[in-house]
């Protein structure tokens, strides 16, 4: 069983006034990684599918692939292909469902946005995580 810490939210960087559904995403990360890199993704409806299994490593943060779980939403970009939070109110609410299911089931599982880990330069998923740090344990103090 993999030991996971922390639970890395992303955006399909993908535009707002165009779908991307998760057959498209499936194909996408299969032809670039052999596999589907992220274990959930929420479509813009608020439909919710696990794309890869939880205790199969990712390919979604490098690395931090070993010790986490990737949860993805279709959006990130607005209709001029600028980053821009997209989520739907739908998203929203699945969303944060979804991630107090795995901070329960992952006992001290740290939420961060993609761009939130050291060395990634990028907006993904474009909005601040720090919004569900209420879900997380505590972390010790050093």
């Amino acid at each position: 069983m993999r030991h996971i810490d922390l639970i890395v939210v992303h955006c399909s960087a993908t535009r707002a006034d165009k779908r991307y559904s998760v057959l498209q995403l499936i194909r996408d990360h299969r032809d670039r990684f052999g596999f589907t890199g992220y274990h959930y993704y929420i479509t813009r409806d608020g439909l919710t599918y696990q794309t890869r299994h939880e205790q199969f490593i990712g390919a979604h943060a490098k690395g931090y692939n070993k010790h986490s779980i990737g949860v993805c939403y279709e959006g990130g970009l607005d209709a001029k292909g600028q980053p821009c939070d997209t989520r739907t109110k739908r998203q929203k609410i699945v969303l944060l469902a979804l991630l107090q299911r795995l901070v329960a089931e992952h006992p001290g599982a740290r939420i961060v946005g993609h761009r939130d880990l050291p060395g990634v330069n990028k907006a993904c998923p474009c909005f601040d995580c720090s919004e569900y740090a209420d879900l997380q344990s505590p972390q010790p103090a050093p």
